[in-house]
């Protein structure tokens, strides 16, 4: 290198690459740059699925708090009501036993939980970790189970029932959903997941097949086991087909079908109607509220491997 290059000054960056460099850059997971018309396309397309997902919720929830003197097919649309009130709460408490549904449908809900939150732990993490013959075999017919539609098998359930004496009641309601296929096949990909070295410590250490499933891995799964509750509170809440095919005496009927009667006797009252779908999702949004840290962890953990 010559002198006159050891000497030379270093060249300033020029005021466009400065100007360059403090431009904040969007970028994506993978790093890569997001150009500013593909960030606007994707925040129309959020804004396009969020209105189509929650938009219906909102005009019920607006319907259900307007007054009998409100239009509410006005044009356009007016989604925050003038005069707010829960007269049409009080009327539905009226007009049907709605609490009294509402708490059947709790007792089943509740019950279901606990059932596929125990009964998919263990048939899943007897799928992922025991040796046994016949393994593969099993974990087939829990995925050939979630292929066969209800419809097909709900007339084989409906004697079931009644040849052991369950028909109207809430435990005939209860016992066919009790253990989901779909829950099982959760915890064991869950299970899957999670490095077998740890229970094998356990075991040189002394521990039964028991203590390694409660003390070491039920705790690594607690994601799952909240997908797993949310799924059967959600399908055992919303149930209306079998309900309805099982129950006879109107004090237990569930809740769905206590507002299916409300739909048919009210069906012009939009504001009634509204009134109690609101009271059957608003339990639904509470529960997702307080498993929604635990939900979106146990997506990663129940994934699918291949």
């Amino acid at each position: 290198m010559s002198l006159a290059e050891r000497t030379r000054p270093a060249e300033k960056p020029r005021q466009s690459d400065r100007a360059r460099e403090r431009e904040p850059r969007i970028t994506d997971e993978h790093g890569r740059r997001i150009r500013g018309w593909e960030l606007v396309l994707r925040y129309l397309l959020l804004l396009g699925v969020l209105a189509l997902t929650i938009g219906p919720f909102l005009w019920q929830l607006s319907t259900s708090l307007k007054g009998p003197t409100e239009d509410i097919f006005s044009s356009p649309p007016k989604f925050l009501p003038s005069d707010p009130t829960l007269h049409n709460y009080e009327r539905v408490a009226d007009t049907i036993p709605v609490w009294d549904y509402a708490l059947n449908s709790l007792k089943v809900a509740a019950a279901n939980v606990v059932t596929n939150c125990v009964g998919a732990a263990l048939a899943g993490y007897a799928l992922a970790r025991l040796r046994y013959r016949g393994r593969r075999v099993a974990t087939l017919v829990f995925i050939l189970a979630m292929l066969v539609p209800v419809e097909g098998i709900i007339i084989a359930q409906f004697t079931t029932m009644r040849e052991l004496g369950l028909n109207n009641t809430l435990v005939g309601v209860l016992l066919p959903g009790c253990v989901s296929a779909l829950n099982v096949l959760l915890m064991r990909n869950a299970f899957l997941n999670l490095p077998y070295e740890i229970e094998e410590a356990a075991f040189v250490d002394g521990a039964n097949v028991w203590q390694r499933f409660y003390r070491i891995a039920l705790p690594a799964v607690k994601g799952t086991l909240a997908v797993v509750a949310i799924f059967a509170f959600m399908g055992a809440w919303d149930d209306f087909l079998w309900p309805l095919i099982v129950l006879s005496d109107p004090s237990r009927f569930t809740l769905t079908i206590g507002l299916n009667y409300l739909h048919g006797t009210f069906a012009n009252d939009e504001r009634l109607v509204a009134a109690g779908t609101i009271i059957a999702v608003a339990p639904l949004i509470v529960l997702f509220a307080c498993l929604q840290r635990y939900f979106f962890r146990g997506v990663g953990e129940g994934a699918v491997k291949g």
